[in-house]
């Protein structure tokens, strides 16, 4: 049974995308905000973060730098679930170490599940 984490502010997806992967066979935790995202890394055993860029306090951005600036954490697959989707935006999560960046609007939740399916075996 995988892990994951899911980083997300809006309580409508927290539900969709909770109930998809623990329909899958996932342990989902969530967190709400940066701190709590942060916190949560380092205290769980993590298969998998899916992560939102826009959030309260630090931003999605800011969380994967500094769970990607962490040895601890080098091989923690990181998916980006974003409705940011400028071409910029896409390289820059690349770059900055996310394994996927996923824009919303273009996947429903179960073809969201597909792709952490694919990223995590």
């Amino acid at each position: 049974m995988y892990n994951i984490l899911l980083i997300e502010d809006d309580p409508f997806l927290i539900d969709i995308y909770t109930t998809k992967l623990k329909e899958k066979g996932f342990n989902v935790s969530v967190a709400v905000d940066g701190e709590e995202a942060l916190l949560k890394v380092n205290e769980e055993n993590l298969d998998l973060v899916l992560l939102d860029i826009v959030l309260p306090q630090l931003d999605g951005w800011e969380i994967l730098r500094k769970i990607k600036s962490n040895p601890k954490f080098k091989d923690l697959k990181i998916i980006i679930l974003s409705n940011l989707g400028q071409k910029e935006e896409v390289e820059k999560g690349l770059k900055l170490g996310a394994t996927k960046y996923l824009i919303k609007a273009h996947y429903t939740a179960s073809e969201v599940v597909e792709e952490i399916k694919k990223v995590i075996k």
